[in-house]
Protein backbone atom coordinates (compact mmCIF):
# COMPACT_ATOMS: atom_id res chain seq x y z
CA UNK A 1 0.00 0.00 0.00
CA UNK A 2 2.82 2.28 0.62
CA UNK A 3 4.46 1.51 -3.17
CA UNK A 4 1.45 2.51 -4.06
CA UNK A 5 0.75 5.77 -2.15
CA UNK A 6 4.25 6.60 -3.64
CA UNK A 7 3.36 5.65 -7.10
CA UNK A 8 0.61 7.61 -7.24
CA UNK A 9 1.61 10.64 -5.61
CA UNK A 10 4.62 10.41 -8.27
CA UNK A 11 2.14 10.05 -11.14
CA UNK A 12 0.28 13.22 -9.91
CA UNK A 13 3.22 14.92 -9.47
CA UNK A 14 4.08 14.48 -12.81
CA UNK A 15 0.63 15.56 -14.43
CA UNK A 16 1.24 18.78 -11.83
CA UNK A 17 4.66 19.06 -13.69
CA UNK A 18 3.62 18.72 -17.28
CA UNK A 19 0.64 21.53 -16.50
CA UNK A 20 3.39 23.98 -15.03
CA UNK A 21 6.57 23.76 -16.56
CA UNK A 22 6.83 27.26 -17.86
CA UNK A 23 5.60 27.34 -21.65
CA UNK A 24 3.97 23.92 -21.89
CA UNK A 25 0.42 25.92 -22.97
CA UNK A 26 2.60 27.94 -25.58
CA UNK A 27 3.88 25.03 -27.02
CA UNK A 28 4.18 24.76 -30.85
CA UNK A 29 4.15 21.58 -32.28
CA UNK A 30 2.79 19.50 -29.45
CA UNK A 31 -0.17 17.53 -28.77
CA UNK A 32 -1.76 18.30 -25.70
CA UNK A 33 -3.95 15.60 -23.57
CA UNK A 34 -5.87 15.92 -20.23
CA UNK A 35 -7.29 12.75 -18.59
CA UNK A 36 -9.04 12.34 -15.58
CA UNK A 37 -9.76 8.86 -13.74
CA UNK A 38 -10.58 7.84 -10.34
CA UNK A 39 -7.60 6.69 -9.36
CA UNK A 40 -8.75 5.99 -5.97
CA UNK A 41 -7.58 2.26 -5.70
CA UNK A 42 -4.09 0.50 -7.29
CA UNK A 43 -6.09 -0.69 -10.40
CA UNK A 44 -7.53 2.67 -11.17
CA UNK A 45 -3.96 4.01 -11.05
CA UNK A 46 -3.25 1.76 -13.33
CA UNK A 47 -5.77 2.72 -15.89
CA UNK A 48 -4.54 6.33 -16.12
CA UNK A 49 -0.69 5.18 -16.16
CA UNK A 50 -1.67 2.51 -18.93
CA UNK A 51 -3.54 5.35 -20.90
CA UNK A 52 -0.96 7.74 -20.25
CA UNK A 53 1.98 5.04 -21.21
CA UNK A 54 0.27 4.02 -24.45
CA UNK A 55 0.16 7.62 -25.47
CA UNK A 56 3.42 9.12 -24.93
CA UNK A 57 4.92 5.53 -26.38
CA UNK A 58 4.12 7.38 -29.93
CA UNK A 59 6.91 10.18 -28.70
CA UNK A 60 9.70 7.63 -29.01
CA UNK A 61 8.55 6.42 -32.65
CA UNK A 62 8.79 9.93 -33.83
CA UNK A 63 5.11 11.32 -32.29
CA UNK A 64 2.04 11.58 -34.82
CA UNK A 65 3.14 13.41 -38.35
CA UNK A 66 6.36 14.12 -36.26
CA UNK A 67 4.05 15.88 -33.68
CA UNK A 68 4.62 14.90 -30.17
CA UNK A 69 2.22 14.25 -27.24
CA UNK A 70 2.07 15.76 -24.06
CA UNK A 71 -0.71 14.27 -21.28
CA UNK A 72 -1.72 15.66 -17.92
CA UNK A 73 -2.80 12.81 -15.45
CA UNK A 74 -5.06 13.69 -12.73
CA UNK A 75 -7.19 11.68 -10.54
CA UNK A 76 -10.44 12.98 -10.00
CA UNK A 77 -11.79 10.54 -7.27
CA UNK A 78 -15.14 9.75 -8.47
CA UNK A 79 -15.82 13.31 -7.35
CA UNK A 80 -18.02 15.47 -9.75
CA UNK A 81 -16.53 18.59 -7.87
CA UNK A 82 -13.17 17.32 -8.85
CA UNK A 83 -13.85 16.21 -12.22
CA UNK A 84 -15.47 19.40 -12.69
CA UNK A 85 -11.98 21.15 -11.65
CA UNK A 86 -9.32 18.91 -13.52
CA UNK A 87 -11.86 19.52 -16.51
CA UNK A 88 -11.74 23.69 -16.06
CA UNK A 89 -7.54 23.37 -15.69
CA UNK A 90 -7.25 21.16 -18.55
CA UNK A 91 -8.98 23.70 -20.95
CA UNK A 92 -8.42 27.14 -19.15
CA UNK A 93 -4.51 26.36 -17.78
CA UNK A 94 -2.95 23.45 -19.88
CA UNK A 95 -4.75 24.89 -23.25
CA UNK A 96 -5.36 20.81 -23.97
CA UNK A 97 -6.44 19.61 -27.19
CA UNK A 98 -8.59 16.92 -26.30
CA UNK A 99 -9.67 15.48 -22.82
CA UNK A 100 -10.27 11.82 -21.93
CA UNK A 101 -12.26 10.61 -18.75
CA UNK A 102 -13.93 9.44 -16.87
CA UNK A 103 -14.34 6.41 -14.87
CA UNK A 104 -17.54 7.24 -12.73
CA UNK A 105 -20.86 8.99 -14.38
CA UNK A 106 -21.41 10.44 -11.86
CA UNK A 107 -18.18 13.02 -12.76
CA UNK A 108 -18.51 12.73 -16.49
CA UNK A 109 -21.97 14.12 -16.78
CA UNK A 110 -20.92 17.45 -15.51
CA UNK A 111 -17.75 17.34 -18.18
CA UNK A 112 -19.98 16.72 -20.70
CA UNK A 113 -20.98 20.09 -19.73
CA UNK A 114 -18.47 22.34 -19.48
CA UNK A 115 -16.55 20.17 -22.88
CA UNK A 116 -19.88 21.57 -25.16
CA UNK A 117 -19.48 25.12 -23.55
CA UNK A 118 -15.96 25.45 -24.44
CA UNK A 119 -15.82 23.02 -27.67
CA UNK A 120 -13.28 21.00 -26.76
CA UNK A 121 -13.57 17.02 -27.53
CA UNK A 122 -14.28 14.41 -24.81
CA UNK A 123 -13.63 11.26 -25.14
CA UNK A 124 -15.53 8.67 -22.90
CA UNK A 125 -13.75 5.71 -21.48
CA UNK A 126 -15.67 4.45 -18.40
CA UNK A 127 -18.72 6.09 -18.29
CA UNK A 128 -22.25 3.86 -18.77
CA UNK A 129 -24.95 6.50 -17.82
CA UNK A 130 -27.20 6.62 -20.69
CA UNK A 131 -28.08 10.24 -20.37
CA UNK A 132 -24.45 10.79 -21.09
CA UNK A 133 -25.13 10.93 -24.56
CA UNK A 134 -28.50 11.91 -24.58
CA UNK A 135 -27.03 15.54 -23.85
CA UNK A 136 -27.11 16.14 -27.66
CA UNK A 137 -23.00 16.94 -27.69
CA UNK A 138 -21.58 17.14 -30.71
CA UNK A 139 -18.13 17.24 -28.62
CA UNK A 140 -18.07 13.73 -26.82
CA UNK A 141 -17.65 10.01 -27.92
CA UNK A 142 -17.50 7.51 -26.01
CA UNK A 143 -15.79 3.77 -25.75
CA UNK A 144 -17.72 2.10 -22.79
CA UNK A 145 -20.78 0.39 -23.60
CA UNK A 146 -24.37 2.43 -22.50
CA UNK A 147 -26.25 1.16 -20.06
CA UNK A 148 -29.22 1.08 -22.76
CA UNK A 149 -27.27 -1.96 -24.05
CA UNK A 150 -26.08 -3.59 -20.95
CA UNK A 151 -29.89 -3.39 -19.37
CA UNK A 152 -31.25 -5.47 -22.27
CA UNK A 153 -28.43 -8.24 -21.75
CA UNK A 154 -28.65 -8.68 -18.00
CA UNK A 155 -32.83 -8.07 -18.36
CA UNK A 156 -33.36 -10.57 -20.95
CA UNK A 157 -31.13 -13.63 -19.56
CA UNK A 158 -32.48 -13.82 -16.09
CA UNK A 159 -35.65 -12.53 -17.24
CA UNK A 160 -35.76 -16.14 -19.21
CA UNK A 161 -33.21 -17.81 -17.02
CA UNK A 162 -34.26 -17.03 -13.97
CA UNK A 163 -37.71 -14.86 -13.46
CA UNK A 164 -39.19 -11.78 -13.05
CA UNK A 165 -39.83 -10.60 -9.55
CA UNK A 166 -36.88 -8.25 -9.43
CA UNK A 167 -35.59 -6.54 -6.14
CA UNK A 168 -33.38 -3.11 -6.98
CA UNK A 169 -31.02 -1.93 -4.38
CA UNK A 170 -28.78 0.48 -5.53
CA UNK A 171 -26.58 3.68 -4.45
CA UNK A 172 -26.55 7.38 -5.98
CA UNK A 173 -23.69 6.64 -8.32
CA UNK A 174 -24.79 7.86 -11.82
CA UNK A 175 -24.05 4.22 -13.19
CA UNK A 176 -25.71 2.36 -10.57
CA UNK A 177 -28.76 4.95 -10.73
CA UNK A 178 -28.50 4.44 -15.08
CA UNK A 179 -28.52 0.47 -14.65
CA UNK A 180 -31.46 0.40 -12.27
CA UNK A 181 -33.54 2.67 -14.62
CA UNK A 182 -32.77 0.88 -17.84
CA UNK A 183 -33.24 -2.22 -16.20
CA UNK A 184 -36.72 -1.42 -15.24
CA UNK A 185 -37.60 0.47 -18.27
CA UNK A 186 -36.51 -2.83 -19.91
CA UNK A 187 -38.56 -5.08 -17.67
CA UNK A 188 -41.64 -2.93 -17.98
CA UNK A 189 -41.59 -2.62 -21.97
CA UNK A 190 -40.91 -6.20 -22.85
CA UNK A 191 -42.35 -8.18 -20.35
CA UNK A 192 -44.84 -5.54 -18.42
CA UNK A 193 -43.89 -6.12 -14.74
CA UNK A 194 -43.27 -3.35 -12.00
CA UNK A 195 -40.05 -3.65 -9.25
CA UNK A 196 -40.90 -6.25 -6.59
CA UNK A 197 -38.86 -3.37 -4.28
CA UNK A 198 -36.91 -0.82 -5.10
CA UNK A 199 -34.39 1.20 -2.74
CA UNK A 200 -31.38 3.70 -2.71
CA UNK A 201 -28.46 4.58 -0.14
CA UNK A 202 -25.99 7.12 -0.48
CA UNK A 203 -22.99 5.57 -2.05
CA UNK A 204 -21.31 6.29 0.89
CA UNK A 205 -23.73 4.03 3.12
CA UNK A 206 -22.35 0.84 5.07
CA UNK A 207 -25.33 -1.20 5.75
CA UNK A 208 -27.82 -2.45 3.20
CA UNK A 209 -29.23 -5.23 5.84
CA UNK A 210 -32.27 -3.06 6.54
CA UNK A 211 -33.61 -3.04 2.98
CA UNK A 212 -32.32 -6.26 2.54
CA UNK A 213 -34.37 -8.09 4.81
CA UNK A 214 -37.43 -6.49 3.50
CA UNK A 215 -36.05 -7.70 0.22
CA UNK A 216 -35.75 -11.52 1.87
CA UNK A 217 -39.23 -11.36 2.91
CA UNK A 218 -40.08 -10.84 -0.35
CA UNK A 219 -39.14 -13.74 -2.22
CA UNK A 220 -37.38 -12.31 -5.54
CA UNK A 221 -35.81 -13.97 -8.43
CA UNK A 222 -32.96 -11.83 -8.89
CA UNK A 223 -31.63 -9.11 -6.92
CA UNK A 224 -30.28 -6.43 -9.11
CA UNK A 225 -27.33 -4.08 -7.37
CA UNK A 226 -26.43 -0.88 -8.55
CA UNK A 227 -23.25 0.88 -7.72
CA UNK A 228 -19.80 1.14 -7.48
CA UNK A 229 -16.87 -1.35 -6.23
CA UNK A 230 -17.61 -0.88 -2.44
CA UNK A 231 -21.56 -1.14 -2.40
CA UNK A 232 -21.45 -3.89 -4.99
CA UNK A 233 -19.16 -6.06 -2.76
CA UNK A 234 -20.83 -5.33 0.40
CA UNK A 235 -24.31 -5.60 -0.80
CA UNK A 236 -23.20 -9.33 -1.78
CA UNK A 237 -21.80 -10.51 1.01
CA UNK A 238 -24.99 -8.37 3.27
CA UNK A 239 -27.96 -10.63 0.97
CA UNK A 240 -26.07 -13.84 2.29
CA UNK A 241 -25.50 -12.06 5.98
CA UNK A 242 -29.24 -11.29 6.17
CA UNK A 243 -30.12 -15.15 4.36
CA UNK A 244 -31.38 -14.56 1.33
CA UNK A 245 -30.72 -17.68 -0.57
CA UNK A 246 -28.23 -18.56 -3.55
CA UNK A 247 -31.21 -19.49 -6.12
CA UNK A 248 -31.84 -15.63 -6.01
CA UNK A 249 -29.49 -14.22 -8.74
CA UNK A 250 -27.26 -11.71 -8.06
CA UNK A 251 -26.45 -9.37 -10.73
CA UNK A 252 -24.96 -5.74 -11.00
CA UNK A 253 -23.10 -3.60 -12.99
CA UNK A 254 -20.79 -3.30 -15.13
CA UNK A 255 -18.34 -1.96 -12.02
CA UNK A 256 -18.83 -5.57 -10.79
CA UNK A 257 -15.78 -6.43 -13.31
CA UNK A 258 -13.67 -4.62 -11.49
CA UNK A 259 -10.76 -6.59 -9.38
CA UNK A 260 -11.57 -5.44 -5.87
CA UNK A 261 -15.30 -6.12 -6.06
CA UNK A 262 -14.79 -10.35 -5.66
CA UNK A 263 -11.64 -9.52 -4.09
CA UNK A 264 -13.55 -7.84 -1.22
CA UNK A 265 -16.93 -10.02 -1.40
CA UNK A 266 -15.11 -13.45 -1.33
CA UNK A 267 -17.10 -16.23 -1.69
CA UNK A 268 -20.23 -14.12 -1.92
CA UNK A 269 -19.61 -12.93 -4.81
CA UNK A 270 -19.90 -16.72 -6.78
CA UNK A 271 -22.49 -16.56 -9.15
CA UNK A 272 -22.52 -12.74 -9.24
CA UNK A 273 -23.94 -11.86 -12.71
CA UNK A 274 -22.23 -9.19 -14.44
CA UNK A 275 -22.40 -6.98 -17.94
CA UNK A 276 -19.07 -5.99 -19.47
CA UNK A 277 -17.31 -5.11 -22.46
CA UNK A 278 -14.54 -7.43 -22.01
CA UNK A 279 -12.97 -11.07 -20.20
CA UNK A 280 -9.50 -11.69 -19.48
CA UNK A 281 -11.20 -15.37 -20.31
CA UNK A 282 -11.35 -14.08 -23.81
CA UNK A 283 -9.71 -16.25 -26.36
CA UNK A 284 -8.97 -14.11 -29.47
CA UNK A 285 -5.59 -13.51 -30.07
CA UNK A 286 -5.67 -10.03 -29.49
CA UNK A 287 -7.02 -10.42 -25.99
CA UNK A 288 -4.21 -12.91 -25.08
CA UNK A 289 -1.73 -10.60 -25.86
CA UNK A 290 -3.46 -7.74 -24.17
CA UNK A 291 -3.50 -9.57 -21.16
CA UNK A 292 0.22 -10.73 -21.22
CA UNK A 293 1.03 -7.38 -21.64
CA UNK A 294 -0.71 -6.26 -18.94
CA UNK A 295 0.65 -8.93 -16.62
CA UNK A 296 3.78 -8.54 -17.26
CA UNK A 297 3.68 -4.86 -17.54
CA UNK A 298 1.42 -3.97 -14.59
CA UNK A 299 1.03 -6.91 -12.78
CA UNK A 300 -2.34 -7.53 -12.78
CA UNK A 301 -3.21 -11.63 -13.22
CA UNK A 302 -6.63 -10.56 -14.84
CA UNK A 303 -7.23 -7.36 -16.20
CA UNK A 304 -10.95 -6.40 -16.08
CA UNK A 305 -12.96 -3.94 -19.01
CA UNK A 306 -11.78 -0.91 -17.21
CA UNK A 307 -8.09 -2.06 -18.46
CA UNK A 308 -9.33 -2.84 -21.70
CA UNK A 309 -11.37 0.14 -22.36
CA UNK A 310 -8.73 2.73 -21.18
CA UNK A 311 -6.24 0.93 -23.59
CA UNK A 312 -8.48 0.77 -26.38
CA UNK A 313 -9.54 4.78 -25.44
CA UNK A 314 -5.53 5.34 -26.32
CA UNK A 315 -5.49 3.79 -29.59
CA UNK A 316 -8.73 5.36 -30.59
CA UNK A 317 -7.00 8.93 -29.71
CA UNK A 318 -4.18 7.88 -31.77
CA UNK A 319 -5.90 7.12 -34.32
CA UNK A 320 -8.15 9.91 -34.64
CA UNK A 321 -4.71 12.43 -33.87
CA UNK A 322 -3.13 10.33 -36.89
CA UNK A 323 -6.08 11.27 -39.48
CA UNK A 324 -6.40 15.21 -37.85
CA UNK A 325 -4.93 17.63 -39.83
CA UNK A 326 -3.27 19.94 -36.83
CA UNK A 327 -1.70 23.23 -36.95
CA UNK A 328 -0.51 22.99 -33.16
CA UNK A 329 -0.26 27.19 -32.62
CA UNK A 330 -1.48 29.26 -29.83
CA UNK A 331 -3.55 30.67 -32.53
CA UNK A 332 -5.02 27.74 -33.89
CA UNK A 333 -6.07 26.02 -30.98
CA UNK A 334 -9.80 26.48 -31.72
CA UNK A 335 -9.35 25.13 -35.08
CA UNK A 336 -7.49 21.68 -33.89
CA UNK A 337 -9.58 20.99 -31.12
CA UNK A 338 -12.56 21.07 -34.19
CA UNK A 339 -10.57 18.73 -36.34
CA UNK A 340 -9.70 16.55 -33.51
CA UNK A 341 -13.45 16.29 -33.03
CA UNK A 342 -14.48 15.71 -36.59
CA UNK A 343 -11.77 13.40 -36.66
CA UNK A 344 -12.54 10.82 -34.08
CA UNK A 345 -16.46 11.03 -36.40
CA UNK A 346 -14.71 9.18 -39.25
CA UNK A 347 -14.17 6.40 -37.57
CA UNK A 348 -15.48 3.37 -38.26
CA UNK A 349 -15.86 -0.38 -37.65
CA UNK A 350 -12.99 -0.06 -35.84
CA UNK A 351 -11.71 -3.96 -34.47
CA UNK A 352 -9.77 -3.97 -30.92
CA UNK A 353 -10.46 -5.24 -27.43
CA UNK A 354 -13.97 -4.80 -27.39
CA UNK A 355 -16.85 -8.01 -28.47
CA UNK A 356 -17.45 -5.69 -31.31
CA UNK A 357 -16.77 -3.17 -33.49
CA UNK A 358 -16.75 0.16 -32.46
CA UNK A 359 -18.31 3.04 -34.81
CA UNK A 360 -18.37 7.11 -34.35
CA UNK A 361 -20.32 9.25 -36.59
CA UNK A 362 -20.66 13.13 -37.04
CA UNK A 363 -24.36 13.58 -35.62
CA UNK A 364 -24.78 14.61 -31.74
CA UNK A 365 -26.70 11.71 -31.08
CA UNK A 366 -26.49 8.40 -29.01
CA UNK A 367 -26.57 6.14 -32.54
CA UNK A 368 -23.65 8.24 -33.44
CA UNK A 369 -21.48 8.55 -30.02
CA UNK A 370 -21.61 5.53 -28.59
CA UNK A 371 -19.33 3.47 -29.99
CA UNK A 372 -19.31 0.44 -28.56
CA UNK A 373 -22.96 -1.74 -29.06
CA UNK A 374 -21.44 -5.32 -27.85
CA UNK A 375 -21.37 -6.68 -24.02
CA UNK A 376 -21.14 -9.55 -22.98
CA UNK A 377 -22.21 -11.26 -19.82
CA UNK A 378 -20.37 -12.40 -17.25
CA UNK A 379 -20.54 -15.06 -13.94
CA UNK A 380 -18.70 -15.16 -11.10
CA UNK A 381 -17.61 -18.42 -10.29
CA UNK A 382 -14.77 -18.13 -7.54
CA UNK A 383 -14.35 -15.40 -5.11
CA UNK A 384 -11.16 -13.79 -3.51
CA UNK A 385 -8.02 -13.02 -4.87
CA UNK A 386 -8.23 -16.06 -6.90
CA UNK A 387 -11.15 -15.10 -8.48
CA UNK A 388 -12.38 -16.90 -11.73
CA UNK A 389 -15.46 -16.43 -14.35
CA UNK A 390 -17.24 -17.22 -17.13
CA UNK A 391 -18.67 -15.79 -19.95
CA UNK A 392 -22.68 -16.52 -20.12
CA UNK A 393 -23.44 -14.66 -23.84
CA UNK A 394 -22.20 -12.13 -26.17
CA UNK A 395 -24.67 -9.62 -27.47
CA UNK A 396 -24.91 -6.86 -29.92
CA UNK A 397 -27.98 -4.09 -30.49
CA UNK A 398 -28.68 -1.70 -33.21
CA UNK A 399 -27.79 1.85 -32.62
CA UNK A 400 -30.75 3.08 -31.96
CA UNK A 401 -31.74 0.22 -29.31
CA UNK A 402 -33.27 1.55 -25.92
CA UNK A 403 -33.81 4.98 -27.16
CA UNK A 404 -37.66 6.04 -26.96
CA UNK A 405 -38.91 6.32 -30.09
Amino acid sequence: MVAYVVRLCLALALGLAFSLRPGVADAQGTIRVGITLRMLVENGFKYGQMAQDELLAVNAAGGIKGQKIEVVLLDDECKPDKGVANTNRFIHQNKVHLIMGSTCSSVTLPMVDIVTKEEIPLIIPHSTNTTITQKGSAWIFRTSVAERFYAAVHAKYLAENAGKKVAYLFTNDGAGISFVRDYKSYMADTYKVEPLYEGQMQETDLDFRPHLLKIKSLNPDVLAIGGQIDAIARISQQSYEVGIPSKVRRVSASAASNAPVPELAGDAVKGLIFAAAFSCTDERPIAKEFVKMVQEKYKVRCPDHDFSQAYETAQLVKLALSRAKLTLTDASLADDRKAIRDAFATIKDYQGLASGPINFCADPTPQCRDGNRTGILVEYTKGGKDYEMRVLARVGFEADFGLKK
